[in-house]
């Protein structure tokens, strides 16, 4: 009993119960994630954009695009002319804040996904090639990562949407291959990092393949650091969604979006400052939300941490 509580003082009975099953990982989870507080508010947040995006038809009070002229720049409900059938208000055309905020998530989360989806997937296969080949392949592909980087991010990717025009599916290719560089250079270090590693040369030692040695014993050990990462690029994702529709370069003004809805408050800022207000807010929320589970999860897939924090 001595021995038992000593281990878990260390952490080291912990992380044993998280290899007992499917159940005791999620208990070993969720206890991890109780235990850090910001961790699980960052989940919370997190998971009412993703429901309210997904709930959107259910959950709205109106139409998104639905127009009342006579409601037009209406306050909040608890402003002196507020009504209760708009609690966040209406726009300069009468459209419901609240219904086009809600509907606005899904542009949102819709291209942080999307976009670190292809971002993470391609950076993925050629930072293992990268890594693992070394030589002159290397220094090919990081060449060309370097001179990617070395683009002003921002300018480059508002040179690339006015190009291409105002659409979903280009932002979303937009982001999810400019971003693949920074996955690249990540999973190339810790591909370097685990390739001089002792299982690895173990399985060198025994004759293992390469194609084994990546999928069994490299590729398990980069879905953490890349699963965080994940995260935070998903969090910049909707900022930059966001800028590229406050300068009209993101979806077409007729689909609701957080950028789109700033874009249009910015013309009564000063007058009616709500209009900009709770969009704005809405990108707070959802970015905060996401950077502190990140926070989190990388702490959490990272047994050393785990057992500092301890």
């Amino acid at each position: 009993m001595a021995d038992a509580a000593q281990t878990k003082g260390t952490g080291l009975l912990v992380d044993q119960e998280a290899d007992q099953g499917l159940g005791a990982k999620l208990v070993y989870v969720g206890r991890l994630l109780w235990r850090d507080k910001s961790g699980l508010l960052g989940l919370i947040m997190f998971l009412t954009v993703v429901f309210s995006a997904v709930l959107a038809p259910w959950i709205s009070p109106h139409p998104p695009l639905k127009q009342d002229l006579r409601a037009a720049k209406r306050p909040p409900v608890w402003a002196a002319k507020g009504d209760i059938s708009h609690p966040l208000g209406t726009d300069n055309l009468g459209r419901d804040l609240l219904s086009r905020i809600i509907y606005g998530s899904r542009v949102s989360l819709t291209v942080g996904f999307f976009g670190v989806l292809i971002a993470g997937s391609l950076g993925l296969v050629i930072g293992l090639v990268s890594g693992y080949a070394g030589g002159r392949t290397d220094n090919v592909i990081m060449g060309g990562v370097n001179l990617i980087l070395a683009l002003p991010y921002l300018v480059f990717v508002v040179f690339i949407a006015a190009i291409l025009g105002r659409s979903l599916i280009n932002v979303i290719l937009i982001f999810g291959f400019t971003d693949i560089p920074i996955f690249v250079r990540i999973t190339r270090g810790e591909v370097l990092r685990l390739r001089e590693s002792g299982f690895v040369e173990s399985a060198k030692s025994i004759g293992a393949g390469r194609l084994r040695i990546i999928f069994d014993h490299i590729l398990p050990n980069l879905l953490g650091p890349l699963i965080t990462i994940a995260t935070f690029e998903m969090s910049a994702m909707i900022f930059y969604e966001a800028g590229l529709g406050f300068l009209g370069l993101s979806v077409p003004p007729s689909v609701p979006s957080w950028g789109n809805m700033l874009a249009t408050g910015r013309k009564y800022l000063t007058i009616y400052p709500w209009i900009a207000t709770f969009p704005g807010l809405a990108i707070v929320f959802t970015g905060l939300g996401m950077n502190l589970f990140g926070d989190w999860l990388r702490d959490a897939l990272d047994p050393r941490m785990r057992r500092l924090k301890r």
